[in-house]
């Protein structure tokens, strides 16, 4: 029931587009952009090709927010190259056989899929020449090396996960009511700056590689919303 809340509202979020033409991308547009592609379904039950087009400068166009009537919407969604509809993230779109579901988060996709009614998500294809597309490539080209950096990811954002919680828990008994009623608590862990920079390095790029293969878990990946949040 929740799930369907979720994409009832979702899908409310999509505006008709201007039925404009699908850009080329372009090779300085690999921090900015990002495309994605849904091929038409082999059954006919999708005859259409659907691009998403995702723009990650688009709110700073805004002045940092995007109006619901924007034409910098950072989300468009464009059928055989046309645009059919646009939206801000979290989004679902719907299309003949189903939903293409879009999410992001402060270090770039957290969710490009394609949900079929009645059957389990599916990724949408990145472009080949986007950051995400190039990430795709050399996973299929080094197997055992896109795993191990998978891995460390992983460890990493753990490792701050771990970090975060005695900092969080000192943060909240900081407020004066909370103080009052259950006490102070002071973190038990104290880093020195260059060690503490070194991990908030290694936790953007850990979180950068999870975006990149649209990978994202409730617990793994809790520091990089923690981080979005604060």
């Amino acid at each position: 029931m929740f799930t369907r809340l979720r994409r009832s509202r979702q899908l409310r979020r999509a505006r008709p587009g201007d039925g404009s033409a699908l850009k080329r991308f372009r090779w300085w547009q690999l921090a900015t952009r990002t495309l994605f592609d849904l091929e038409p379904a082999p059954d006919g039950t999708r005859p259409a090709r659907y691009t998403v087009d995702v723009r990650y400068l688009a709110a700073e166009l805004e002045g940092g927010k995007i109006p619901e009537g924007s034409k910098h919407a950072q989300v468009s969604l464009y059928r055989d190259g046309v645009q059919e509809n646009i939206a801000n993230p979290p989004v679902a779109f719907a299309v003949p056989d189903g939903v293409i579901e879009v999410a992001t988060n402060s270090y770039g996709l957290t969710r490009m899929h394609h949900v079929p009614e009645g059957g389990y998500p599916r990724a949408l294809h990145p472009h080949p020449r986007t950051l995400e597309g190039l990430r795709a490539r050399f996973g299929r080209r080094f197997p055992l090396a896109s795993a191990l950096i998978g891995a460390i990811a992983i460890v990493v954002l753990l490792v701050g996960v771990v970090m975060m919680v005695p900092q969080a828990a000192e943060l909240i008994t900081q407020i004066e009511v909370v103080a009052e009623n259950v006490g102070t608590f002071t973190s038990p862990i104290s880093l020195p700056a260059w060690l503490n920079v070194s991990l908030v390095v290694a936790g953007i790029l850990a979180a950068t590689e999870r975006a990149l293969t649209l990978r994202n878990h409730w617990l793994i990946d809790a520091e990089t919303t923690w981080t979005a949040f604060a």
